[in-house]
């Protein structure tokens, strides 16, 4: 038949996948053993962090007040210097702020914010605070996470090592929606955004931040329920507040000026130039977290058309997503392909035929039906999404997801089969694309 989907599911494209899941799975397992993960940091540097253990077991509680590691032994000692209910009002327009309890590291639960791996970023340090806090208006929560470490050299490990926790979150149905580098707090600081979708349609959403003065590094996190992602400026003006309180004590530089959150990616822990788990779409049905494997470049489905050689691509990579341990088909999961051009021009160039072939795509092919969801037209991303079917006869209707965008000197395709319960919405996929392309930037 003219046209006809030639990568039924129950084919090539299924059993490819199936070998990246158990890839995936195996990878896990080294993981869960033990293993240490890569994270990029934001200077280009590398360190090694454990993914999970180390902190856990009562041995390794830190005491508030009884440890007497270094000379900076009584830094902190004291719960005076945390926050309090109106230091935390900035937070919302509406209601008041109650401490709801305080803890220190030998009481403090094993997790206290979003994507925390381990109970402590540095299990040598000196010491560490929890407080809760509940705001009986609107229902909000929120939580000021406070380590103190030896000096400022290991204060900058346990930074790295809870920002490398947000960037490779393992939290299953959370996504990273919004993230920003900040000025002008502490020598040196992030929020990060990450949001959860709910029975209701609404998101809970977690606006984070890390920063550090000193040898204290301080985590901040507010939780509240809406339909639009919340800004930085409420969680950054209470973090600033509470920073303020510990450079008091430290000594240390809490910047000058007026604090600033300049929106700017997370470092990405998986390969250069791709997406990480975390940017993946989130699927209520879905309860487990998205892993990353290499994968083959392909040409797509009949509409595309893809040809990277012809495209004279200088480089290309390609990764799948899935996820291993959900009750899901073989053939669920997304394809990344990033390539390299040698000019903005001819990416540019690449990106506008593959859009051309899948807009005329339902004319010179039969069985295709082809739709527009999306469009990225910003100064640096330009994009297109589509839903594309294929009526393969016998009642056989293959559906896709289909994303392509240039950024720079690089191109970033993506496909994403429709399974019954699986999809996502037209706007999010469009998302996807446009976090896809971001990170593309960075590919060599």
């Amino acid at each position: 038949m003219t046209g006809s989907h030639r990568a039924p599911r129950g084919g090539s494209r299924a059993a490819a996948r199936e070998a990246r899941r158990q890839q995936a799975r195996r990878r896990n397992q080294m993981i869960g053993a033990g293993a240490a993960v890569l994270v990029l940091l934001g200077g280009g540097g590398v360190v090694a962090v454990n993914a999970f253990g180390g902190g856990d077991s009562p041995g390794d509680a830190k005491s508030s007040a009884t440890d007497d590691k270094s000379s900076g032994a009584d830094t902190l000692a004291d719960a005076k210097v945390l926050i309090d209910g109106p230091t935390a009002k900035p937070l919302t327009s509406t209601g008041s702020w109650a401490v709801a309890s305080t803890a220190d590291g030998s009481s403090a639960s094993d997790r206290s914010f979003v994507c925390q791996s381990q109970r402590f970023a540095d299990p040598a340090g000196v010491r560490t605070w929890v407080r809760n806090f509940r705001n009986a208006t609107t229902k909000d929560t929120a939580v000021q996470y406070v380590e103190v470490s030896n000096d400022t050299t290991t204060a900058d490990k346990a930074y790295a090592t809870i920002t490398g926790w947000l960037s490779q979150c393992s939290t299953a149905q959370v996504r990273l929606v919004a993230s920003y580098a900040i000025e002008g707090l502490g020598e040196r600081g992030v929020i990060a955004v990450f949001g959860q979708p709910t029975a209701d349609k609404t998101n809970k959403y977690r606006t984070i931040s890390v920063t550090t003065a000193g040898p204290a590094t301080m985590v901040l996190e507010h939780d509240t329920v809406g339909t639009t992602t919340p800004k930085p400026d409420a969680v950054l003006a209470t973090a600033s507040a509470g920073l303020k309180r510990i450079c008091a004590q430290t000594g240390s530089n809490c910047g000058t000026g007026t604090p600033k959150a300049t929106a700017s990616l997370l470092p990405g822990p998986d390969a250069s130039g791709f997406m990480a788990p975390i940017d993946l779409p989130v699927l209520l049905s879905i309860d487990k977290p998205w892993v990353s494997v290499p994968s083959t470049v392909r040409s797509g489905t009949e509409c595309e058309k893809i040809d990277l050689k012809k495209a004279k691509s200088t480089k290309s990579k390609a990764q799948t997503y899935v996820v291993p341990e959900a009750q899901a088909p073989t053939e669920f999961g997304l394809d990344a392909t990033v390539a390299a051009f040698a000019t903005p021009a001819a990416a540019s160039t690449f990106v506008t035929g593959v859009r051309k072939n899948v807009d005329t795509c339902a004319k010179t092919t039969s069985n295709a039906t082809v739709k527009k969801t999306g469009t990225l037209n910003f100064s640096t991303i330009k994009g297109q999404t589509w839903r594309a079917s294929y009526d393969t006869g016998g009642g056989k209707i293959f559906t896709y997801r289909i994303g392509i965008a240039a950024a720079g000197k690089h191109a970033v395709y993506l496909l994403y089969p429709v399974l019954k319960g699986l999809d996502i919405s037209d706007s999010a996929f469009t998302q996807i694309l446009n976090r896809a392309a971001e990170r593309s930037v960075t590919f060599k």
